[in-house]
């Protein structure tokens, strides 16, 4: 099924300790996403807010490494930002964005995650099931590591 290309939305809701600020620099620290994208084997800035990334990926049919861009765009600091990515690699590719959304909720900031994604070539053949549970479980492994990163920062 080359040719095969399939659709999907993500979703998540994530609490943050502390102020919008610190949570957005947070959340766009070069550092930080490269210690909290799962897999991700490097992330080479290539201009401002754009990077190049290899990452690792190994969930069933889904092992690969990929290789693709991240990007932020339509920055709208503290409020919202969106992020694009796109990879591919050996069982086939991945491109998406989403919009991330932040607001404040008392000494917190809630951070909302509203994105949509294409999976093409043997990927979306093989992992039609899989691939919203995988998304879901790779999106919070991310924002989990960083809700970590930001209490040691609250600290």
């Amino acid at each position: 099924m080359p040719g095969t290309i399939w659709g999907m939305k993500v979703e998540g809701a994530y609490t943050f300790p502390g102020q919008p600020q610190q949570v957005w620099d947070l959340l766009l620290d070069p550092e930080s996403l490269r210690q909290c994208i799962p897999g991700v084997e490097t992330l080479t800035e290539t201009s401002p807010d754009h990077w190049d990334a290899v990452m690792k990926v190994g969930v069933a049919a889904i092992k690969g490494t990929y290789k693709g861009k991240v990007a932020i765009v339509d920055r709208q600091p503290p409020l919202n930002y969106t992020l694009q990515v796109e990879g591919s690699g050996g069982p086939g590719f991945v491109k998406g964005t989403a919009k991330i959304t932040l607001e404040p909720s008392g000494d917190s900031t809630s951070v909302k995650v509203d994105g949509d994604g294409q999976v093409g070539g043997m990927l979306a053949g093989v992992g039609q099931r899989m691939l919203p549970g995988v998304a879901k479980m790779l999106m919070n492994q991310f924002f989990e590591c960083l809700i970590n990163k930001s209490k040691v920062l609250a600290a």
